[in-house]
C-alpha cells in the first residue's frame, strides 16, 4: 500500500475516533502505532509482514516518549501550571478581579469589564485558559448575576475572557508549539504580549458598546467607593504584579530562559505565599495535586502527538502535500485563508492541545515552504486557537462556565454572549495578518 494512502487514512481515522469522543491521546497514540506498523509492513522489497515491521516500531515507542518527555523546555508547562494553581490558592487572582471591580464598578459594564481584566491579570502568570475560566467564573458571575446583569453579557465576557489564557504569556500552547516547531519560547512569548492586549482591550471595546446599546443588561450598581478603598484594592495587587515582573521582565532583559523564569517564578509564588500567611500546608498540596494532574494529562497527549508526528514523517504525506501545493502556485494569502478555515472548523469540536498536535505536522512544512516568519505564524495559531474555545458545538471554555452556573443560565445563552466578543477576535486577527510587526516588534528587540 502507498505510504501517502496509509498517512491520508490516518488523518480520517483519528477525526472519526474523536467524533465518537475517543479521548485525543488514545486516538493519536493507536492511529500513529497502527500506521507505522502498516507503513513498515508493506516494505516494497519485501512480502507484507507485521511482524518483520514490530521490531522499528517497537523501537521508536520505546524511545520517543522517554527521549521527548526529557526536554529541557518541556520542563516548563508544569511548573507554569503550578504558579497558576499557587497564585490561586494564595489568591492573588482574586486580588486583581477585586482592584478592577473596585476601580471600574462606577463604569457602564463595569463588572463585566473588571471579569476581562481579572482574566488577563490571571493569565499573565498562568498559561491555561480553562484554569483561567475557571477561576474567574466562580468569583465574577455570581457577583454579575447578583448585580442584575444580563445572564449572557456575565457568562459570556467571563468565557471569551479566560481565552487569554492562550495568548498573553506565558502560555503552554506557545510552548507546545516552540517545542514541535523549534522555535524559540522567550520570542514566542514576547510575540503574543501586544496581540494579547489587543484581544483585551477589543474585548473591553464590546462591553462598552453593548452596554451602551443595551443599558438594562448591566445596571449601575447603588455604591459609593472611597479612596482609600481603591488605593487599598490596588496595593493588595503587588505579589501578582512582581510575579508578571519576574517573569516576563526577566524574560525580556534576558535574565532568564522561559524554563528559568517558570522555576523562580514557581519559588517566588511560593515564598510570597508563605510570608504574607496566605498559603497552608493543605492548599500547596491541592495546587500540587492539581498541577501534576493536569501536566499528566498534557503529557500523555503531547507523547501520542509526538508519534504521530512520527507516523507523518515516515510516510511522507507533509512533502507530497506541499508539493502539491506548490504545483498549483496557490497565493499565500489562499493558503493562510484555508489552513485558519481548518483551524476554526476543528476548533468547533476538539480542545486546543490536539487541534496543535494533529495539525502542525501538515501545516508547518507548507507555511515554511512560503517563506513565513513561524514566530509570526505561532501568534496566528495559538489566536485561531483562542477563537476555538468559545465556538460550538464544543467550546472548551463555555462548557467550563457552565458547570459553574448549572441550570441558572443556558448553555445557549452563554454561546450567544460569545457571538458578540467573536466579532472583536477576527478584527484582531485581521490585524495580527495584515501587519506581523505587531507580533515582531518585541521579538526583534530580544
Amino acid at each position: 500500500m502507498d505510504p501517502h494512502l496509509i498517512g491520508y487514512l490516518g488523518f480520517v481515522v483519528v477525526l472519526i475516533l474523536l467524533a465518537f469522543r475517543v479521548p485525543i491521546a488514545i486516538a493519536l497514540g493507536s492511529v500513529a502505532t497502527g500506521g507505522m506498523l502498516l507503513t513498515y509492513a508493506w516494505t516494497p522489497w519485501l512480502p507484507f509482514s507485521l511482524s518483520a515491521a514490530a521490531g522499528p516500531v517497537g523501537s521508536l515507542l520505546s524511545t520517543t516518549p522517554i527521549d521527548f518527555i526529557n526536554s529541557y523546555a518541556l520542563s516548563t508547562v508544569p511548573l507554569f501550571i503550578f504558579i497558576g494553581h499557587l497564585a490561586f490558592q494564595a489568591g492573588f487572582t482574586t486580588d486583581i478581579y477585586a482592584a478592577a471591580r473596585v476601580w471600574l464598578a462606577r463604569m457602564p459594564g463595569g463588572l463585566a469589564i473588571a471579569s476581562i481584566v481579572g482574566c488577563g491579570g490571571f493569565s499573565a502568570i498562568s498559561g491555561s485558559s480553562v484554569a483561567c475560566a475557571a477561576a474567574m467564573g466562580r468569583i465574577a458571575v455570581p457577583e454579575m448575576l447578583e448585580s442584575r446583569y444580563s445572564r449572557t453579557l456575565a457568562s459570556g465576557s467571563v468565557a471569551i475572557g479566560g481565552t487569554l489564557g492562550s495568548l498573553i504569556p506565558p502560555s503552554i500552547l506557545f510552548i507546545i508549539f516552540g517545542v514541535f516547531a523549534e522555535q524559540s519560547i522567550a520570542k514566542l512569548f514576547l510575540a503574543a504580549a501586544i496581540p494579547g492586549l489587543l484581544t483585551l482591550l477589543g474585548y473591553i471595546v464590546v462591553v462598552m458598546i453593548w452596554v451602551r446599546v443595551r443599558p438594562d443588561s448591566a445596571p449601575m450598581p447603588d455604591l459609593e467607593i472611597a479612596r482609600s478603598n481603591r488605593g487599598e484594592a490596588l496595593a493588595r495587587c503587588w505579589p501578582i504584579l512582581m510575579l508578571f515582573a519576574v517573569i516576563i521582565g526577566g524574560i525580556y532583559l534576558g535574565a532568564f530562559t522561559p524554563t528559568e523564569a517558570a522555576g523562580v517564578g514557581a519559588a517566588a509564588t511560593l515564598a510570597l505565599g508563605l510570608v504574607l500567611r496566605r498559603l497552608d500546608l493543605g492548599k500547596i498540596g491541592e495546587a500540587l495535586r492539581e498541577a501534576v494532574t493536569q501536566s499528566a494529562q498534557l503529557f500523555a497527549i503531547a507523547i501520542a502527538g509526538k508519534l504521530f508526528v512520527n507516523f507523518i514523517a515516515l510516510t511522507n504525506v507533509a512533502t507530497q502535500l506541499t508539493d502539491w501545493i506548490g504545483a498549483a502556485e496557490l497565493s499565500v494569502f489562499l493558503v493562510i485563508g484555508l489552513i485558519a478555515l481548518l483551524y476554526i472548523v476543528l476548533g468547533m469540536m476538539l480542545d486546543p492541545l490536539g487541534i496543535i498536535l494533529l495539525t502542525l505536522p501538515l501545516t508547518l512544512p507548507v507555511v515554511e515552504s512560503y517563506g513565513l516568519d513561524l514566530i509570526w505564524w505561532g501568534v496566528i495559531v495559538v489566536k485561531l486557537l483562542e477563537i476555538g474555545l468559545v465556538t460550538p458545538p464544543i467550546g472548551l471554555n463555555v462548557f467550563v462556565i457552565k458547570s459553574i452556573v448549572g441550570d441558572k443560565i443556558p448553555l445557549e445563552r452563554i454561546f450567544t454572549g460569545v457571538s458578540y466578543f467573536l466579532i472583536s477576535d477576527f478584527f484582531v486577527m485581521l490585524l495580527l495578518l495584515f501587519f506581523p510587526i505587531l507580533s515582531l516588534f518585541l521579538p526583534s528587540l530580544l
